[in-house]
Order: structure tokens, then sequence, then C-alpha cells
């Protein structure tokens, strides 16, 4: 989804964005001058209240995963005033033009599909489970030991 563009004007990339809840009307894209190769290609800045430039975000160099290998800027833009960061992505050139695109990002799931293909039986195993309870049927302790509440430090 386009939400807003960047375009050369009198030698600066200024441009907007706007969604329903966010309204952006003058951004700048600042060049970032550095030897450093994980160094953002550009800073993503707005005038605040008092009409001085801050930034918002960075945007980095990345090349499109399909045959056509198209160059393009990701990043995102991150403010206190916003409810979280807002993942933004821009392509086109600095002769026509920079188009912002925002996709909602996928949900990754980091632990794998939540099947289990049988039921384990930590009775039968030897080194299962967290051992034997200290708990009767009635839930009180079952063996005269006393219970140590201090915590190490």
């Amino acid at each position: 989804m386009n939400i807003g563009e960047f375009n050369v004007r009198n030698g600066r990339l200024l441009g907007s964005i706007a969604t329903r809840t966010i309204d952006l009307p003058r951004l700048g894209l600042r060049p970032v001058e550095s030897d450093n190769d994980r160094a953002p290609i550009y800073e993503i800045v707005a005038l605040n209240v008092g009409n001085r430039w801050v930034q918002l975000g960075a945007l980095w160099e990345a090349v499109a995963k399909h045959t056509t290998g198209e160059v393009f800027y990701q990043g995102s833009i991150d403010d206190p005033s916003l409810p979280e960061p807002l993942p933004i992505a821009l392509f086109g050139n600095d002769e026509d033009g920079y188009r912002v695109a925002w996709r909602r990002p996928q949900r990754r799931d980091d632990f794998g599909p939540a099947v289990r293909s049988a039921r384990r039986d930590y009775a039968a195993s030897e080194q299962g489970g967290f051992g034997d309870s200290t708990a009767g049927n009635d839930g009180a302790l079952m063996n005269d030991q006393p219970v140590d509440d201090e915590v190490p430090f």
C-alpha cells in the first residue's frame, strides 16, 4: 500500500507520509556520510513543533529478491508519539521520485507448529519432569524438612 512520496525539490529529497492516523506533511531524507557498510543511506527527518529538523528514522539500501534486482530503501519511522514503529520502503529514483510503501509485517512462528505426535509418559521416564512431589494429596508438605525461603543474590 502506498502511503506517501518523496521528490527532489531545490536539491533536497522532500516528501510526506499520510495514513488514517498519521500525517507527516513535511519530511526530508538527509544523506548519511559514513565509511561503515552497515550505516544507513538516509536519515528520515521531520520538522518538530519548534520548527527544527529532528530524526524520525533511517533507510538502508536493499535489493529485491526477484529477478529484476531492483534497488530500494527500507527502514522505519519511530517517535514517542507513535504507538509503534512504522516500517516503510521507498521505490523509485531521484529523477522520477520515490513512492513510500507500507506492508503489515507477517507474524513469524519461531517455535514451529504446535503439533505433538504422542503424549510423553513422564512417570515411566527415569529423568522426566521436575522430580517427585513434596506435597501430599491434601496439598500439605509431606516431609518434616523446613522450607528454605531465603533467595541468594
